[in-house]
């Protein structure tokens, strides 16, 4: 009977874990305050370790900005985001240059969202997912949690 409770518990929590993408504990100060000044500082499992590398690569042209760093902020960033990064085979690619919304998982979990979304005003783009995700600087991507009303399920 206990077994069977705990099952029971396991299935109503593993959607909501699957939700939840925080910041590691060891996430350094230099990667929030540099990567959040200007976005979500993004939990490094959202791209694998080569999108990440290619990312900093290329900091000068940033998605139109000059996001570069000074050599010890990078090194210490690009550490962390090597051992935090995530699972290139269930990631996918993310293209070039490297966009979270690219990815096969980020992709899937959208698949519903019809394409007015993205360019709504309250919006904007998919990589900013504080709009939609009002958990999303703690880490919390449940889909029941929707700041837009249509699009909660």
């Amino acid at each position: 009977m206990k077994s069977l409770a705990l099952l029971a518990l396991l299935a109503v929590s593993l959607p909501s874990l699957a939700d939840r993408m925080p910041l590691p504990a060891d996430t350094p100060a230099s990667y929030k305050s540099e990567c959040g000044s200007c976005h979500l500082a993004y939990p490094p499992a959202l791209l694998a370790k080569k999108d990440w590398a290619r990312t900093l690569s290329s900091l000068d042209r940033h998605f139109g900005s000059d996001a570069t760093l000074d050599p010890k902020a990078q090194q210490e960033i690009g550490r962390f985001l090597e051992r935090s990064a995530g699972d290139a085979n269930k990631l996918g690619s993310a293209g070039e240059p490297p966009r979270i919304s690219q990815t096969a998982r980020f992709i899937r979990k959208h698949d519903e969202i019809p394409a007015r979304y993205w360019r709504d005003p309250r919006v904007k783009s998919a990589a900013n997912c504080e709009a939609c995700h009002r958990g999303a600087a703690d880490g919390r991507y449940s889909e029941h949690d929707i700041a837009i009303p249509e699009l909660r399920r």
